[in-house]
């Protein structure tokens, strides 16, 4: 930093503290919890489901699945979130999506890059529709894979998946619903795309039901990708939120 603009940013550090991303508590540096916030934060690893990483209660042994994987076993390689979905992750979530606090991205890829699988060779981020994305301004899943790119050094291609329709909310829907809604929805359009024997890693910020994610795994694959693997903020763990 140049040596004249040393006072400003001290003015602007005085008058614009770092803040708590889950309260706005004022906190040391940008990007930290507060002590109350991150003790609330549920942060997700091992033990889990060696399939989909639903997290286990205890270790059940490193090639455990979990009864879903077992009865359908997904075609992802493992859903990967930095914490469960609570309180202050749906906060955080929120304030970066609908607020406009697009620097949360940087937040939450922080707390997401000690996930990243070790063999991950492109960062390719959940698309919205265009209609969707003029309306918001930015994709949220789309800045969180350019911080990730900046934290981990993978590349990320945020224009490599496209949706190429517009889906109602999926909110109220069943499951069974929601994969009729995003049936073909997602596509790889550049045919020269470079992804046979790619580690596909999908960023997104929140993972419910998974039929979002299974519809852009599906096309991934399609394309020729070796594996997709699910990296997101949060995983919604009880169906009730």
């Amino acid at each position: 930093m140049s040596p004249w603009l040393a006072p400003l940013r001290l003015i602007a550090d005085f008058a614009l503290p770092p803040r708590c991303p889950g309260c706005g508590a004022v906190t040391g540096e940008d990007h930290r919890f507060c002590a109350v916030c991150w003790g609330a934060l549920r942060f997700l690893a091992p033990p889990w489901c060696a399939t989909c990483h639903a997290p286990f209660a205890y270790d059940r042994g490193a090639e455990a699945q979990c009864a879903t994987c077992i009865a359908d076993p997904p075609r992802h390689a493992g859903v990967r979130a930095a914490v469960a979905y609570g309180d202050v992750a749906r906060t955080v979530a929120l304030r970066l999506k609908y607020g406009g606090r697009t620097a949360f991205a940087e937040t939450v890829g922080r707390q997401m890059a000690r996930l990243l699988p070790d063999d991950a060779d492109v960062l390719v981020p959940v698309p919205l529709h265009r209609w969707r994305l003029w309306s918001r301004g930015f994709n949220q899943a789309a800045l969180i894979s350019a911080a990730l790119t900046r934290v981990s050094g993978v590349a990320n291609d945020p224009l490599l998946l496209r949706r190429v329709r517009a889906t109602p909310p999926l909110r109220a829907m069943g499951a069974k619903a929601r994969a009729r809604a995003v049936a073909g929805v997602f596509r790889v359009i550049d045919p020269k795309a470079q992804l046979r024997r790619k580690s596909v890693v999908l960023i997104d910020d929140i993972y419910t039901s998974g039929a979002t994610t299974d519809g852009c795994t599906a096309a991934l694959l399609r394309a020729g990708a070796a594996k997709v693997t699910i990296l997101c903020w949060a995983r919604v763990l009880d169906s009730a939120d």
